[in-house]
């Protein structure tokens, strides 16, 4: 255990804290810890390769509290009426689907490179955008102007496309004509 992976248990660790700053109405607080979390992320990584201390934990411990505030995050807006059902399913649907075929492509297949590819980045992105300004409007009132609607849509186009490229992707690899490790 070094700092780079306590850091990332914290961030873990905020994920009930979030769901239940949401659910208690308390969403500015829900905002700043949400925040803080993603300053988090960014500095464990920058500590883990500047000084030389990655670890396998911290391989795996990262995506994993990323993924867990993300999905908690939106079931939870999703639970108080804040975000669209229909995102929320296609959202965690998409993860669910990412996570699984990952691992049977890496059981049933072979050992296969795991780099998260462009649009994935790019869906991440905007999911953190969208989840960040949601949590935003109404813990500080602002009227957004669309911008949500912007938001939701470009969300929902990005996870169809990053779900799609991943299945295009297992099918290469179960064709064999995705590299191995």
């Amino acid at each position: 255990m070094n700092l780079p992976n306590l850091i990332t248990l914290g961030r873990l660790l905020a994920v009930p804290l979030t769901i239940w700053l949401i659910l208690s109405g308390a969403f500015w607080a829900a905002f700043w810890v949400f925040i803080a979390a993603g300053i988090s992320d960014a500095v464990d990584g920058f500590i883990a390769k500047r000084f030389n201390l990655r670890t396998q934990i911290g391989a795996l411990l990262d995506p994993v509290a990323d993924k867990a505030l993300l999905v908690s995050v939106y079931i939870t807006l999703g639970i108080a009426r804040q975000l669209p059902t229909w995102l929320v399913i296609l959202v965690v649907f998409r993860d669910l689907m990412i996570v699984g075929g990952f691992v049977l492509v890496q059981l049933l297949v072979h050992k296969m490179r795991w780099e998260p590819l462009l649009i994935s980045k790019l869906n991440t992105g905007l999911q953190i955008i969208l989840a960040a300004f949601t949590l935003a409007q109404l813990g500080f009132g602002f009227t957004d102007h669309g911008f949500l609607t912007v938001f939701i849509l470009a969300t929902a186009a990005t996870t169809i496309l990053s779900g799609g490229a991943y299945l295009v992707r297992w099918g290469r690899a179960i064709a064999g004509w995705e590299p191995g490790r």
